[in-house]
């Protein structure tokens, strides 16, 4: 999963990317850096952790979450593009956006206005997106005029007019009802607004948790999650001990990373499934309601390609039960066909012709 950190210039982006991953990139404003500061973090997942000690495997892959943090947006900008080269190619990639707030005072750009500066980041991204769907029009219409009309070119030109009434209308590319052969039309565009999203509200450590009035009217539209940057960039530099007694006094229970982990999830839908076994025990990122040949793509496109059938069971059985001899016994182990619907916490095995 890949997660691209954006936000207004002052915001504080890059003190919660440091917060999320331990990561000691530069905050300072007059710093002039543009190159995207890039971190791996490991997802904690207590699930993975019990089943290795089940099976003692060679070894233990948790999943992983890639945190991009690009440079600020200067606010009401008149720029063609967000970013450009190196950049807007890792953020055109990402799965999903996290968008940063500022809520505190700053002395460069004075009081906090999280409400107004989501607002403003919006209209970035709908008018990066209008900028490439007009352009693309124009190419259409182009194609034309040199008698190329196709079935391809119209069905394109049609999904387009109505993306660009909808960017014309101040409103997202996810809000839209789109047929998954249209999803396919568009793919190539990686159009910003059609990401899925989520809020972090970064507030200092005198008003973090008094903000439920800013937090709900956030809400409304997307998921969120309050950080006190500044004071978690620090924790993070902590022995575990030391940050958990920190935590406790400022009425946070997890980690930054943890607490964006779990929203991510939520935020894109995704779940977990599990391969076990005596080499590797091993956590999966799935889009909820993906098949089971998904999930074997997922883990290798050739098993995706000589898909069988999966051999499943759940992981609550096998922690009740104890061993997957004791899950056979039951009844409980099962073998799925392609059409399955993998559950979160699904251990699979998959069985492939390739």
């Amino acid at each position: 999963m890949k997660i691209g950190i954006i936000g207004l210039a002052g915001s504080g982006k890059t003190t919660v990317f440091n917060a999320l991953t331990g990561s000691k990139a530069d905050t300072d404003l007059y710093s002039g850096k543009v190159e995207p500061n890039l971190a791996v973090v490991e997802v904690k997942d207590e699930r993975v952790t019990r089943l290795s000690q089940m099976y003692q495997p060679r070894k233990t892959i948790y999943a992983n979450i890639e945190l991009i943090d690009f440079a600020g947006l200067a606010k009401e900008s008149a720029k063609k593009e967000l970013y450009s080269g190196k950049a807007m190619g890792l953020i055109k990639n990402v799965h999903a956006l996290a968008l940063v707030l500022r809520n505190f005072r700053s002395e460069m750009y004075g009081p906090a206005a999280p409400v107004a500066d989501l607002e403003s980041i919006e209209s970035e991204l709908l008018l990066n997106d209008l900028i490439i769907t007009e352009n693309r029009l124009e190419r259409i219409e182009w194609s034309y005029r040199r008698g190329q009309k196709n079935q391809e070119l119209q069905a394109e030109e049609k999904i387009l007019r109505l993306i660009c009434d909808q960017l014309n209308n101040n409103r997202p590319v996810r809000a839209l009802d789109i047929s998954e052969a249209d999803k396919k039309i568009i793919r190539g565009f990686q159009f910003l607004s059609q990401k899925p999203a989520l809020v972090i509200l970064n507030s200092d450590e005198s008003t973090f948790g008094g903000n439920a009035a800013i937090i709900s009217d956030i809400a409304a539209r997307y998921n969120v999650v309050e950080f006190a940057g500044r004071f978690e960039m620090e924790l993070a530099g902590l022995e575990p001990d030391e940050a958990d007694a920190f935590m406790k006094d400022m009425g946070i229970e997890e980690s930054a990373k943890d607490r964006l982990t779990t929203l991510a999830y939520s935020s894109m839908s995704y779940i977990s499934f599990f391969t076990v076994g005596q080499d590797e025990v091993r956590a999966w990122t799935l889009q909820k309601g993906s098949t089971a040949v998904d999930a074997a793509g997922t883990i290798h496109s050739d098993l995706a390609r000589g898909f069988i059938r999966a051999e499943c069971f759940s992981y609550s059985d096998l922690i009740e039960l104890g061993s997957e001899k004791a899950i056979r016994e039951k009844g409980l182990f099962r073998l799925e066909g392609k059409d399955y619907i993998v559950k979160d916490s699904d251990i699979l095995n998959i069985r492939s012709g390739v």
